[in-house]
């Protein structure tokens, strides 16, 4: 994965965990947990735009298509993977 486009998608992970921890409080981790999750919904997010050939590819340029492509990949990936977490965690600590 070229790094401006991973750099991008790990910031807006960030932004995404953070944004849905805000909007989801009842599965928010808070902001560093938020952020933690998101940096990594961001890159798996990235990392699989880039598998499926969406975005920037290996050796190839990097233009406003491909960064929108990095940011909602991103954001949306953060978001994503925020959620499912906090789902996981308020059910196992319902179980307790």
């Amino acid at each position: 994965m070229e790094i401006v486009p991973l750099i991008i998608s790990l910031l807006t992970g960030a932004g995404g965990g953070n944004l849905a921890g805000a909007l989801l409080k009842k599965f928010s981790l808070g902001t560093v947990g938020n952020s933690i999750v998101g940096i990594l919904g961001g890159g798996l997010g990235g990392w699989i735009l880039q598998t499926l050939g969406i975005g920037v590819t290996p050796g190839g340029s990097l233009d406003l298509s491909s960064i929108l492509s990095s940011v909602a990949s991103g954001g949306v990936g953060g978001g994503v993977l925020m959620t499912i977490i906090g789902i996981i965690k308020q059910a196992l600590a319902g179980k307790k």
